[in-house]
Formats: structure tokens, sequence, C-alpha cells
């Protein structure tokens, strides 16, 4: 998988990474093994938690996606300056603001939501042409010793 990024010496990196699927061909393992490579080239390395908390948020934002959304999807990974944190941003083509659905122990699924609130620094909706655009920020820290 080829990430784009530019370094030198004396400046920190720069991470971006984007992609787009089409009707039903989502990749949840794709959006995950996205985060775990882009992260990889960060120094100091993130802590595996961090890298763990990352990829559990993208793969609920791309299934949220993919399950409430007719149409293509696109994901779009940002590392924030110092590394301090990753912006997780995914599009779909649904008019409907995500919910969090009361708290059931009993239930399968529609707990993902409560997960990315918990992981992430803040849960963002902005409204696009067609659909919106849901973001999260996954605060990384660095591996110790």
């Amino acid at each position: 998988m080829d990430i784009p990024h530019a370094t030198t010496q004396d400046r920190p990196v720069h991470l971006r990474y984007s992609r787009t699927w089409g009707t039903g061909a989502v990749g949840i393992g794709d959006a995950r093994d996205a985060v775990a490579a882009l992260l990889s080239r960060v120094r100091p390395a993130p802590a595996r938690r961090s890298v763990q908390d990352a990829q559990l948020v993208v793969s609920e934002l791309v299934t949220n996606a993919a399950q409430h959304a007719p149409g293509p999807c696109a994901l779009r990974l940002e590392l924030l300056p110092g590394a301090t944190a990753l912006r997780i941003a995914v599009a779909d083509t649904s008019a409907e603001l995500p919910r969090r659905r009361p708290p059931d122990p009993c239930r399968v699924g529609g707990h993902g939501l409560h997960l990315v609130a918990m992981l992430s620094r803040g849960l963002e909706v902005t409204w696009l042409r067609h659909g919106k655009q849901v973001t999260a920020t996954v605060p990384l820290t660095a591996e110790e010793g």
C-alpha cells in the first residue's frame, strides 16, 4: 500500500491516506490495514494500544457507512502535527445523522458509536452535497521504552 508522505531531517513527517470504495465494495479490513500502515511510519512509534484504538474507530465508522448508506464511501486519514492524533474521516451518501443507541448489553450490534466516542476526542458530522462526512480524532501516545 502506497501512502504518500514527505519528510526531511529537520521537520516532522506529515502523513495522509485516502481511499474510495464503490457501492457494496467497502473494505473494512483495508481500512484497518491503512491505519496500521500509516502509523507504522510515525517516529517515535505510537503505542500499540493507540494503533488498536485507531483501527477500532476506523472499523466502526466504515462499517456504519457500509450498513446505513446506499452508495460509495470514502476514507481519509491524516496524522496531526506532532503525531499527537490521527484524524479519521469517512464520507458516505446518507443524509441521516449517526445515532447512538441506548446501551443494551443483551443486544448484538449497535455499540459502535459508543466505542468511537470513548476512544476519540470528538465526533463531528459535516454535511456534504450528497451525504455526510463523519470525523473522529483518535489521540496517539508514543511507545514507551
